[in-house]
């Protein structure tokens, strides 16, 4: 447990700067579960739920410092989509929430205690990029019903054609509420922080004004709901917020679908430990700390599996509220403690006044903070380095957008292996020559080089395994037909990282197959682990020809004609 490292070195100091911390993180956080639980298509007291318990077991079990977890907004779009497939309602939708935050956690436990933290690699950057960016242009579009003030069902882009025979049904009460929140919402996250700095107000006040515009924009849509009456002009509120702490639930696995919810709470696993690692070692890396994979993934599990049993939702470590947390101060994971002491507090005495909250306000809240998750210059400059990395990210934003976000990114990780074994199955090779008055070997393409008409010297830029040792043979047998006077032939393995079984027998194919033409079959400059693999073998015994340290070694050995120059 991380606790019994960091806990030991707590003192008065520590403890001022993490409750300082979770003062301005709880702020944040209670506007933001409230508008992920109606994004997720709970009620709004699960979101606070999730941002109880989940936070005390990470605080006891994560190894980020400053990492702040609870609901965000892709994760709530995954459990929304996911339940909405499955058609399930009311207290089974419910139950259904419950049991992916029960069942993710499960995936991220014993993904933990088996060590398998390496398995956030296999979902490539490009791909993440572009699901998150599909998911907040999907988000963005779920609320646009909340925001008119209309109902909209079906698939987000489906549903945008119903807007057009809901004109009767749009009041200018909630058009007037969203558009002032998006104006002060975007005000104050691209212009406050510069007009306070202006009138002589220090950085950390301002920014701290910054991060809480949204629990300031709540505080004064609660008021002026209260004084207004805003129901009565027809604008949806969240209505009742029951009073007091999350209490002991456990879902009716009999009532639901629990096979069917198998896949998506693994995906719902991945992506939120690939983002919780993300930011955990970003902020990590701001004060030269580190973050143990495998440690999070059983804090993040046991979070999720907290979450489940508090009435709570699927829950991660949040960039935003992360990134507030580092910034104010917090010191150990004890303030994400003290956030869930606070919001607990919240949810006893002011749950009551969240009724009278504009929907429209949540909406708002969403849209603007998922902003920043859109990255359209990542498909411009994945479109210029990698035209392969570029099918993998706009496939995955693509069938994101307009199938399903389990699909999105499942094509996605599909593609980037799919796409990684066609480039290791044609590896890219060279034929190699000596440059002059040095030892190195380089490219006959690239460079001048020396070459020898009876040496044939020939660099493989790749692990062999059973995808493309066959391509092996065929570039062996190619270069031979078309040089008769070839006796010896030398493989470069300097970046051969891996030979396995399959590969083993194309080498020693490739051996017998040039002792039958006469001509030598060496090896130079192989790796230490793959020398060991090869002494294993009989490769090394039946081997017509030589191991070399160096290619400039083989070169002195078995070079007999007049050296010419390419």
């Amino acid at each position: 447990m991380p606790l019994l490292d960091w806990c030991r070195h707590y003192d008065r100091a520590t403890l001022a700067q993490d409750v300082g911390a979770a003062l301005i993180v709880t702020l944040m956080l209670i506007p933001q579960s409230l508008a992920y639980a109606l994004l997720a298509g709970v009620p709004p007291e699960v979101g606070l739920y999730a941002s109880i318990l989940p936070l005390v077991a990470y605080g006891l079990f994560g190894s980020s410092r400053t990492l702040s977890v609870g609901p965000v907004a892709v994760l709530s779009l995954m459990t929304a989509s996911t339940l909405g497939q499955l058609q399930l309602e009311g207290v089974h939708y419910l139950n259904g929430a419950l049991a992916l935050a029960l069942m993710s956690g499960g995936w991220l436990l014993l993904f933990g205690l088996l060590r398998l933290g390496f398995v956030a690699h296999f979902i490539s950057h490009p791909v993440m990029s572009g699901f998150i960016s599909a998911s907040a242009l999907l988000i963005t579009l779920s609320q646009l019903g909340p925001l008119l003030g209309v109902r909209l069902e079906g698939h987000q882009l489906m549903a945008l054609a119903t807007l057009l025979t809901q004109r009767d049904a749009l009041t200018l009460a909630t058009l007037a509420i969203s558009a002032v929140s998006l104006l002060m919402l975007l005000w104050a996250r691209y212009r406050l922080q510069a007009m306070l700095l202006r009138l002589g107000v220090g950085k950390a006040v301002s920014t701290a004004l910054v991060r809480l515009s949204p629990a300031l924009l709540v505080v004064v849509a609660i008021l002026l709901s209260r004084a207004l009456d805003l129901e009565t002009l027809g604008v949806a509120l969240v209505g009742e917020v029951p009073a007091g702490l999350p209490a002991w639930s456990w879902p009716r696995w009999s009532a639901l679908p629990w096979r069917a919810l198998l896949l998506p709470s693994l995906l719902l696993a991945l992506v939120g430990f690939v983002e919780s690692v993300s930011v955990g070692q970003t902020l990590a890396a701001k004060r030269r700390q580190r973050i143990s994979a495998n440690q999070e993934l059983i804090g993040l599990g046991v979070a999720n599996i907290a979450a489940g049993l508090s009435g709570g939702m699927p829950v991660t470590g949040g960039f935003a509220r992360s990134v507030v947390n580092f910034d104010a101060g917090a010191q150990t994971p004890a303030a994400g403690i003290y956030t869930a002491v606070g919001i607990g507090l919240a949810g006893l005495w002011f749950a009551p006044w969240l009724s009278a909250l504009p929907k429209a306000v949540l909406a708002a809240t969403i849209v603007v903070a998922v902003l920043g998750l859109l990255d359209w210059r990542q498909f411009h400059h994945t479109w210029r380095y990698s035209r392969t990395d570029f099918v993998a990210l706009a496939l995955t934003f693509l069938v994101t957008l307009v199938v399903n976000v389990e699909l999105g990114l499942l094509a996605g990780i599909a593609a980037s292996l799919l796409l990684h074994l066609y480039h290791s199955y044609k590896p890219h090779w060279a034929e190699v020559g000596l440059i002059a008055g040095t030892e190195h070997f380089r490219n006959r393409l690239r460079h001048r080089v020396e070459l020898d008409k009876s040496l044939l010297c020939l660099r493989v830029d790749e692990s062999l395994y059973f995808a493309n040792a066959g391509q092996l043979e065929d570039i062996v047998a190619t270069l031979v037909s078309v040089r008769p006077e070839v006796r010896h032939l030398v493989l470069q393995c300097s970046a051969i990282n891996r030979i396995d079984a399959s590969a083993l027998d194309s080498l020693l194919m490739i051996n017998a197959r040039l002792q039958l033409a006469g001509i030598g079959f060496h090896l130079a400059e192989v790796k230490g682990p793959v020398m060991d693999r090869l002494q294993q073998s009989s490769l090394l015994d039946s081997l017509h020809g030589q191991v070399f340290l160096t290619m400039y070694q083989a070169w002195n050995g078995l070079t007999t004609q007049p050296e010419y120059v390419i």
